[in-house]
């Protein structure tokens, strides 16, 4: 039993410290760029992990992007002012929860980095930070579902049309650009 699994945590943690020299790179300097709405992106997959995301730290990114372009374009959409306050405090809470998330996947990653690093790590703790890691994503996911769900139960039906059509027409422009 035991010769079956040493070849597989073996596997595992070649795997983890490769796509670590991605994390380490990704945290450098240069690989660090700003969003449109000033906050950091890491790397190609948006929060440091490599491979996860778009730009803006994938799902949530877009919803953060998302509420902004409404907010920025609320008299274009016909918000009233009521609709207008809630999203600027779903905004907010919004963006609240994504910082403090991101901030506790890279401490999380960190944490992760130095235990694959550590020789002497147990492989049970390093399984149980690559899972709190993950469980960070998943929940920073949820979050941006839930906005999303929230904003889209605030439009009127016209709203959400003229939403529909606007993003229709964007991708339509993008693909033909």
């Amino acid at each position: 039993m035991m010769k079956r699994i040493t070849p597989i945590l073996w596997a595992l943690a070649l795997a983890l410290t490769f796509s670590f020299y991605g994390i380490a790179q990704a945290d450098e300097p240069s690989g660090r760029s700003e969003s449109s709405h000033g906050k950091m992106s890491y790397g190609s997959g948006g929060h440091g992990r490599g491979g996860h995301g778009d730009g803006m730290a994938g799902h949530h990114g877009r919803t953060s992007h998302f509420l902004h372009h409404l907010l920025k374009h609320q008299k274009e959409y016909g918000l009233t002012d009521e609709q207008v306050s809630k999203l600027k405090q779903l905004s907010l809470d919004f963006d609240r929860a994504q910082i403090r998330t991101e901030a506790d996947m890279q401490v999380a990653e960190r944490e992760l980095r130095s235990l694959v690093h550590d020789e002497k790590a147990d492989m049970a703790a390093i399984e149980a930070k690559v899972k709190e890691s993950e469980t960070f994503e998943i929940g920073l996911r949820v979050a941006a579902i839930k906005a999303k769900r929230e904003v889209w139960s605030l439009l009127t039906q016209e709203q959400r049309d003229k939403v529909k059509a606007e993003r229709e027409k964007r991708m339509r422009h993008h693909q033909e650009g």
